[in-house]
């Protein structure tokens, strides 16, 4: 029987690789990007985390790896270790069955560069993958040889930009030579990303998969109010009540990070921490530990996150609503991966009622609870109060409220009679507006 992913044209050594790891049928980014890659086609690949966009470039490349050439072909950037150390194991995989030697190489910060600077004087990869600052770095020096590629892959555009690497991506785009076949790929296309996309892209394809439901369906979305409470002591509590599989806790700032993973381990959780000051060296053991399931609890700030992919998240607390709201929907994507269920807290006080809105405006919708005598139950959707108000405030008429104040009154006999009547008629005049309105 034919594997559903021959239909494009895959070596058989790509097809034994992606059967090995359980893939069965390509997702939408993927059926969408292949065949454009296959044909060489310029690529902006707009989607979201876990929608399988790192096999999408990935096989097509490979496919057109030629073993036999000792040379660069491939480069592919990322903005943060773990995002490189990620797409380096997936290439490795891929690789790994190859009847033919196929040289994979990963260059990032925090790692021995003399040593990468003496491997490549005896032998070029087909493949390099790094962060920009690394390998602009060996680019520059003259170690590798990024000329004879033919193919140069931007990952994560967006946390490129935010993170300030687009200039050495733009300094190594200008290395390649200039029958460049580009692929950008991107969870957002932000307008500061326009300039180098028309700079070194001809006629790109924009292919953008849109989660249908922005939040996966079997992800429970919860608003939690902190209104009167601890937000330290909430998290824990509600870290605690229902025993997760694994937790993690996203926080905006790195002293947060500190702040929540610092209270929560003297409540004698066992908790991990990552944000961009944790040293390469330590941050890669956290995480490793963090794959064995040796933690329970993981603190995280959104970039040093996005770089992470674990498996088996149960549940995401949101301590405070992040500043950026694309980053929302990547936080809450991190549970409720391959249909399994998920549950995502977001506690918020009223101050930030308007980014909520915001996150409402962009089809997420909550449901509202609160924790009560260690349980989490249905609390009251928080707009009720306005919109009663609302409703008061558009049957209240200044005018007819003086005339009913004056009806009140002792007054001359039939006066009454005659305000009661122009009452009638005033408020038929303003239903039948309302009603227009409408």
């Amino acid at each position: 029987m034919e594997h559903p992913f021959e239909q494009y044209k895959l070596k058989p050594f790509l097809i034994e690789a992606i059967s090995e790891i359980g893939f069965q049928e390509p997702t939408e980014i993927q059926r969408l990007v292949i065949p454009k890659i296959n044909k060489g086609r310029d690529v902006i690949g707009q989607s979201q985390t876990g929608s399988g966009k790192t096999h999408a470039f990935l096989l097509p490349l490979f496919n057109h790896i030629d073993p036999e050439r000792q040379e660069v072909q491939v480069v592919v950037t990322a903005p943060s270790r773990e995002l490189a150390e990620q797409l380096y194991q997936s290439a490795v995989q891929l690789a790994s069955k190859s009847p033919q030697e196929i040289v994979v190489q990963n260059y990032i910060g925090g790692t021995d560069k003399e040593r990468q600077i003496e491997k490549l004087t005896n032998r070029q990869p087909h493949v390099a993958i790094g962060t920009p600052g690394r390998l602009w770095d060996l680019t520059n020096s003259g170690a590798l040889l990024v000329h004879t590629a033919s193919h140069f892959v931007v990952d994560e555009a967006d946390m490129t930009l935010d993170m300030g690497f687009l200039k050495q991506v733009d300094q190594l785009a200008g290395r390649l030579p200039d029958k460049l076949h580009m692929m950008v790929f991107s969870a957002t296309i932000p307008e500061k990303l326009q300039p180098f996309l028309r700079k070194y892209m001809k006629n790109p394809e924009l292919i953008q998969v849109d989660s249908q439901h922005k939040i996966a369906e079997a992800v429970e979305n919860w608003l939690i109010s902190t209104k009167g409470q601890n937000r330290l002591e909430l998290i824990y509590e509600l870290l605690t009540i229902g025993q997760p599989y694994l937790a993690l806790v996203f926080a905006n700032t790195k002293s947060n990070v500190d702040k929540i993973a610092d209270y929560l381990i003297e409540r004698g959780l066992k908790v991990a921490k990552i944000h961009g000051d944790i040293q390469p060296r330590e941050r890669r053991q956290i995480m490793k530990r963090v794959q064995n399931l040796e933690f329970q609890y993981v603190v995280a700030t959104d970039l040093a996150a996005r770089g992470i992919d674990i498996e088996g998240v149960s549940h995401v607390i949101n301590a405070e609503i992040p500043r950026d709201l694309e980053f929302f929907v990547h936080r809450v994507g991190r549970t409720g991966r391959n249909n399994l269920s998920g549950v995502a807290m977001t506690l918020y006080s009223p101050d930030e009622e308007k980014l909520i809105e915001q996150l409402e405006d962009k089809g997420i919708s909550f449901q509202p609870k609160q924790l009560k005598n260690g349980e989490v139950m249905d609390t009251f959707d928080r707009k009720r109060r306005e919109k009663r108000k609302d409703t008061q405030r558009k049957e209240f008429d200044p005018e007819i409220h003086g005339m009913i104040k004056k009806a009140k009154k002792k007054v001359k006999p039939g006066y009454k009679k005659k305000l009661k009547q122009q009452i009638k008629r005033k408020k038929q005049v303003q239903q039948r507006r309302d009603q227009r309105k409408k």
